[in-house]
Formats: C-alpha cells, sequence, structure tokens
C-alpha cells in the first residue's frame, strides 16, 4: 500500500513538473518559479501535503544539485578556468563587494545576527548559472562579445563556493574557530588537489571515461560523479562543488556526449531540488517577509547590473554590451536556494527560507526580463538626456531670421549691414 501510495505521489509530482515545464516555454521564462510555486502548494501548510514521497525527493533534490553543477562544469576546460581566475578576478571581487554586503546588512538590520548574515549575504551574492545560460541561448547571445565577461564571473561565484561552502558549515554546525578553520583547510586543500588533477590529468581523465556506447559512458560518469561528490561531502567539501571539478576535468568529445546523455536527467533532478525546497517552506511565511524581500531584489537586481557593466567596460565591451551584461546576471536561482536550504536544515532562523523562495521567486522572474530590457532601457534614458533642449521664446526671439530680427533690419537696413 505504502509503495502504491509513492508511486501515486511521485508520479504526479513527475507528471504536474512536465505540465509545467510546458507553460514555461509556452510563455518563455524559467519554469523555476512555477517548481517552487508547486512545493508550496504540496508541501507543509498546501492545499496537499504529501508524506510518502518526501525521503525519495529529498534524495533526488541531492542527485539534482550535484547534476546542476556538473553540467555547469562541462561548459568549461581546466585551461579556461585557470585563465579566467588570472584575468578576471577584481570582477569577482567587486562583485562580492558589491551583491554579498546588501543581504548581510538587511540580516542584521532585522535582527538575525551574523550566522544568517553570513547565509544571506550568500544568498544575494551569487548569480544562476542555470537559468543565466537559459537566457542567453533563448536570446541570441552566446556569441555576443559580453558573454566571456559573464561566463568568467558565473565561474568565480562558482569556485568562491569552493570556500564559502565550507564555512557556511561549520557555522550552522556551531563548530569551534580551530576545528572551522580546519575544514576550511581540508576543503580548500581537496578541491585544489582536484582542480589540480583535472589541469593536469583532465586528458587521462576524459580517455578512461570514454566509450562509444551510450549507456557505458552514462554509468561511468554518473557514477564517477556521485562517488567524487560523496568523498568531497566526507571532507567537509560541498558535494556540488565535487560535481563541477569532475565536470571541469572532462574535455572534449566526452565532454560532449556526456552532455548530451545527462541533461534529461539533470533536467529532471533539477525540478526535483526546487520542488524539494518548496516542499519545506510553509506558504502562510511568506507574506510576513515579501517586502522585505523585494526591497532587497530591487537593490540586489541594480547591484549586479553595475558589477556586470563595470567587468564588461573594464573588458573593452561596448555601451550596449556593458547593459546587456549587467541585465543578464540579474537572476538567482539554484545556489541561494541550496545555501538557504542548509540554513532551513540547521533551524537557524525560521524566516530564513521563507525569504529567501520569495527572493528567488521575484528575481528569477525579473532576471530574463532585465537581461532583454536594461539595454534598449539605457540607450532610451541616454537618448532622452542627449536630446536638444526646445528653445524658449526668449531664446526664438533673438535668434537670426526671427520675426523681430527681420523688423529691425527693415528699419534700419544699414546698420545691420
Amino acid at each position: 500500500m505504502h509503495s502504491a501510495l509513492f508511486l501515486i505521489e511521485f508520479g504526479a509530482i513527475i507528471l504536474g513538473l512536465g505540465l509545467l515545464g510546458r507553460v514555461a516555454g509556452r510563455l518563455k521564462f524559467s519554469p523555476i518559479p512555477l517548481y517552487l510555486l508547486a512545493g508550496l502548494a504540496f508541501g507543509t501548510g498546501g492545499l496537499l501535503p504529501m508524506g510518502a514521497s518526501e525521503e525519495f525527493v529529498a534524495i533526488g533534490a541531492e542527485i539534482g544539485v550535484i547534476l546542476l553543477l556538473l553540467m555547469l562544469g562541462l561548459e568549461y576546460t581546466a585551461t579556461d578556468l585557470v585563465s579566467n581566475l588570472k584575468t578576471q578576478y577584481p570582477a569577482g571581487l567587486v562583485d562580492f563587494a558589491l551583491n554579498a554586503v546588501p543581504g548581510a546588512v538587511a540580516a542584521l538590520l532585522m535582527g538575525w545576527g551574523p550566522v544568517a548574515a553570513v547565509v544571506l549575504a550568500g544568498v544575494t551574492w551569487i548569480s544562476s548559472s542555470g537559468v543565466i545560460a537559459k537566457v542567453m541561448g533563448d536570446l541570441g547571445r552566446v556569441g555576443n562579445r559580453e558573454t566571456p565577461v559573464i561566463l568568467s564571473i558565473l565561474v568565480l561565484e562558482d569556485l568562491a563556493m569552493a570556500v564559502y561552502l565550507p564555512i557556511i558549515t561549520a557555522l550552522l554546525a556551531g563548530v569551534s574557530l580551530a576545528a572551522g578553520s580546519a575544514t576550511l583547510a581540508i576543503a580548500l586543500g581537496v578541491a585544489g588537489a582536484v582542480l589540480f588533477i583535472a589541469v593536469r590529468f583532465g586528458r587521462h581523465i576524459s580517455r578512461f571515461v570514454s566509450s562509444d556506447d551510450p549507456e557505458k559512458l552514462l554509468l561511468v560518469v554518473l557514477g564517477l560523479t556521485l562517488l567524487v561528490a560523496g568523498i568531497a561531502q566526507q571532507l567537509q567539501v560541498s558535494a556540488a562543488v565535487g560535481a563541477f571539478l569532475v565536470g571541469i576535468a572532462l574535455s572534449g568529445e566526452v565532454a560532449e556526449g556526456t552532455h548530451t546523455l545527462l541533461s534529461p536527467l539533470r533536467d529532471l533532478f533539477a525540478a526535483v531540488f526546487f520542488v524539494f525546497f518548496g516542499l519545506h517552506t510553509d506558504p502562510a511565511s511568506i507574506p510576513p517577509v515579501l517586502l522585505p524581500a523585494l526591497a532587497l531584489a530591487v537593490v540586489t537586481a541594480g547591484t549586479k547590473i553595475a558589477t556586470g557593466h563595470w567587468a564588461a567596460k573594464r573588458a573593452g565591451v561596448g555601451i550596449k554590451g556593458r547593459w546587456r551584461a549587467g541585465g543578464t546576471l540579474v537572476a538567482r536561482g539554484e545556489f541561494s536556494i541550496v545555501i538557504a536550504g542548509l540554513a532551513v536544515t540547521a533551524g537557524i532562523e525560521p524566516a530564513l527560507g521563507p525569504l529567501a523562495t520569495a527572493y528567488v521567486l521575484i528575481l528569477v522572474v525579473i532576471g530574463p526580463l532585465t537581461a532583454r530590457y536594461t539595454e534598449p532601457v539605457a540607450a532610451w534614458i541616454s537618448s532622452r538626456r542627449t536630446a536638444p533642449r526646445p528653445a524658449t521664446l526668449a531664446e526664438v526671439s533673438t535668434q537670426p531670421g526671427s520675426s523681430k530680427d527681420l523688423k529691425d533690419q527693415a528699419q534700419d537696413p544699414v546698420g545691420r549691414a
């Protein structure tokens, strides 16, 4: 009986996600808000709470995060990664300063304490790689000159998670400063070792994984990713970061084949992840934090636009490309939910989960709009500022050829000559 109920519940979830994805596709925006709303509707305090499939959904959500980061890592080679670190790190520092600080300040103003401030700083700092990649593809901007700048910032944010997530884990666990420092040192050491292996031995890893049989390739890559993610998590490094570094290590035909094979699985489990977060948020807890979430969304949308504009200008991109870069970076999504989810699980601040959900909902809807319209709006404002001002009546009367000048010239032709 329990098995039948589980199949019914989980089947209903997958079917519902498919229908919501179809609706989002027709409306031409990200399905993430609809997935979150679905989780809110069927979770704690929702319209029809589900219980039989909750444990399986939790596991699926964790796999979803791992696959999201694996697929992101497949987009970059280890050489590209090192090059981005060397050339674009100032943009990463500006990104952190402009976008993490508002979240920390907001948490402190609401009286949530320093640990919650560090968590909310991460929520407002990290852009959504998944949403942004989809938006750039939909708008046909993958080949634009500002695109490498956008990707560099996203890569730096993802790498920063290798440092940030162990810190958050230690803070939420309430460990001592010495234990936290040891955890961070281990995390950095493991991440550095995996990155070194990816740079030096990436070709050998790709050759080992490579297979002409799609079934074998799928099993080997998926198994390797889950294995490395689990070991990374056991060593106090984020499982997501471990998966990202596996993606970095794979290159060439292996990366292309893996991307094709795992894309459907990534989409399935990523959708389950967003539903899982919604399931653990009581809809009644969102209205009290809606205004703070909206204010924070407006402020950090502006700071992300400023970040992209500055980074693109530094890279020599034209004015239009600078505004496009800024507008494209606005969307928040998977990482913001991951960070907030860690805090919710630890029970640090009851209002943090609802605030993060409302914040992501707002920006994941606004993000595609800012990506499309920031540049034309900026161009319109600029044209309004530089448009010639209409002449006043007094100025017209003194201009050559005015009726007053013609009258005076007729009365005194010699003096005007």
